[in-house]
């Protein structure tokens, strides 16, 4: 039985944890309430100060490397001095093709230190997806990672850029004493960085707290992905609320991310975490559900990163004896189902779960801070949870035009206050930071972060994750974009229309992706082994729809919108007659059509998708 309430006696019952933390709450809160943007308070600066107070202690650990705070810190400035060679200086972008190892964590710390941002590009992108994510930026220099190199290849000719050495290469090995060979159109940047000296560079223009530091891209609500800018500030955030106040984080713990580094998630709560106690952060290029546990013992983990999806996968494993045979004993990270919270935590002996509820580009976030069940905590910014109409992200407007809160208990779309204390960073594009902002919802002149999620309050301040609503949904534990996906298929020349959503399946988080669709060609004619192949050479794998329907039309209403809420409803079932529904199942190399068997077996949750 889940824990569906928080009451005033949960709280006090998690008083004396909070009483052990209060040494370190007290220093978080600090950090955490900075508001001063032009406070010299940035990435470099956190970093900087634990070489001095951690010096000798691991920063990264990876595979069987480890590198100190010191070490780090002296590699960092020689990519800040390097990047000042290359004519960059603050203001600038950099756009970061890497997976997950420590020359992607360097390159951002180096360019940090000068004021130049990190545009962190998804590993899983490739074709129009990734032109298009690298152009929002228009970056001075693309680093590109030898693992990723044959992917940028691809878009490398479509990349708008006015640098003479605009790709740089970095191979895939230990850069600090092994270059590599460039290939041909690239410069050796671990050979270029190595020329330099590792103290502190001068900067005449020192960044500070309100500038951008990183952007991330998100979904957003619609379209392509959108590049979300996030200051320094964030990282300091996520320092002090996360690090601090939340887990606690001390030099001796070590916390192992699987989460690609690409993501918020990832990069500034996992990391912001870490460098908030001088720990150590343990990486590995991709999770593996059965090199979990051995990694966690290889590098005596006391705390993991995580989204739900990936505790759904450990849990799916096999049980062993030496499940409880590990050091960890806390987690941070978000989208960990009530259906499954007790029993990760019971199986694993996990003590401390500080979800958090947080997005890149938004205003508002919440934590997990008494280690509730089954909540994203709460917030200290200003929020409301209001109607909304079925099936969108549009709030409900009384007569008068104003927006109506939901009671208690009963799920509401979360929206954000815009404050000058509770800015809204939003994206580079202007039209789609306006679409994200609600005007005049509650009284003449107010702005509201409109989050597209949907949650529910139960008690005393705190919300639970319902569901993500409107234009994207979320698989993998990644957030895709329906616009993005169907704008794809558009250009296929394979679908005269095409409707994208995600579909519930038992025994599974998030939603897998579908999309019903009229093709151009007879229906009977129709080879959905030729759309799949268009789709995995230009969308993440994730992004790819799980099932297909196609049919002869799509409903509509009288003002031509399509009537996605019964779509949706239809879901994958196979019951409509002369429609052909297929699906992309493991195992298999291409779609399958579904069966009444087929169906059975992905509804009693006997395939694992």
């Amino acid at each position: 039985m889940t824990q569906d309430t928080v009451t005033a006696r949960d709280l006090v019952r998690s008083l004396p944890g909070i009483a052990r933390r209060f040494p370190s709450i007290a220093k978080g809160l600090y950090y955490y309430a900075a508001k001063a943007p032009h406070k010299p308070l940035t990435l470099g600066t956190l970093i900087e100060r634990n070489a001095r107070a951690f010096g000798h202690r691991p920063a990264i650990l990876y595979e069987d490397r480890s590198l100190t705070w010191r070490e780090f810190d002296g590699w960092a400035n020689q990519f800040a001095r390097y990047l000042t060679a290359e004519g960059l200086k603050k203001g600038d972008a950099i756009a970061v093709f890497l997976e997950n190892r420590p020359e992607l964590l360097a390159v951002v710390a180096g360019a940090a230190k000068i004021g130049v941002a990190c545009a962190m590009l998804n590993t899983s992108q490739k074709g129009k997806v990734l032109t298009h994510s690298i152009n929002l930026i228009q970056p001075k220099l693309v680093v590109v990672g030898e693992e990723l190199a044959g992917t940028f290849d691809e878009v490398r000719g479509a990349i708008d850029t006015d640098h003479p050495r605009p790709f740089q290469f970095l191979a895939d090995a230990n850069t600090l004493n092994e270059f590599g060979d460039a290939p041909d159109g690239y410069t050796n940047m671990a050979a270029g960085v190595s020329a330099h000296r590792s103290d502190a560079p001068a900067v005449s223009n020192p960044p500070t707290m309100g500038d951008t530091a990183v952007y991330l891209f998100t979904s957003g609500t619609t379209g392509l992905p959108k590049a979300a800018p996030g200051s320094h500030r964030k990282f300091v955030k996520a320092y002090g609320g996360f690090g601090l106040m939340s887990l606690a984080m001390e030099p001796e713990d070590v916390l192992y991310c699987t989460l690609p580094l690409y993501h918020g998630t990832a990069l500034l709560v996992c990391w912001g975490s870490v460098l908030a106690g001088g720990s150590s952060i343990a990486l590995r290029r991709k999770f593996s559900a059965s090199e979990f546990w051995k990694d966690v013992r290889y590098y005596r983990a006391t705390t993991f990163g995580y989204v739900g999806e990936l505790c759904r996968y450990l849990l799916n494993q096999p049980r062993s004896e030496k499940d409880r045979h590990h050091t960890l004993t806390k987690m941070i990270g978000n989208g960990l189902r009530p259906s499954i919270w007790h029993e990760f935590k019971s199986r694993f002996g996990i003590d401390t779960v500080a979800e958090l509820y947080a997005s890149s580009e938004g205003n508002i976030g919440f934590s997990n801070f008494f280690n509730m069940n089954n909540t994203v905590g709460f917030s200290t910014a200003p929020y409301k949870l209001v109607e909304f109409h079925d099936g969108t992200r549009d709030p409900v407007r009384d007569e008068k035009g104003f927006m109506k809160e939901v009671p208690k208990g009963r799920p509401g779309l979360l929206i954000g206050e815009i404050t000058k204390v509770w800015s809204f960073e939003g994206y580079t594009q202007k039209e789609a930071t306006e679409k994200s902002i609600l005007r005049d919802a509650f009284k003449k002149g107010d702005e509201w972060f409109n989050t597209g999620d949907v949650l529910k309050n139960i008690g005393c301040g705190h919300l639970q994750f319902v569901d993500r609503m409107g234009d994207t949904f979320r698989w993998k534990g990644e957030n895709v974009s329906t616009n993005e996906v169907e704008n794809i298929i558009d250009g296929s020349g394979l679908a005269e229309e095409a409707i994208v959503y995600g579909v519930e399946i038992p025994g599974t988080n998030g939603k897998a992706g579908m999309v019903t669709l009229v093709p151009q060609a007879d229906i009977n004619e129709f080879d959905p082994d030729r759309l799949l192949s268009y789709l995995q050479e230009n969308l993440p794998p994730y992004a790819i729809p799980v099932f297909v329907r196609v049919t002869d039309a799509i409903e509509k209403t009288g003002t031509f919108k399509y009537r996605k809420v019964d779509i949706q409803k239809l879901g994958y079932s196979i019951e409509k007659p002369g429609d052909q529904v297929y699906a992309h199942l493991p195992g298999c190399e291409g779609y399958i059509q579904l069966t009444e068997k087929l169906l059975g077996q992905i509804d009693a949750g006997e395939i694992g998708l």
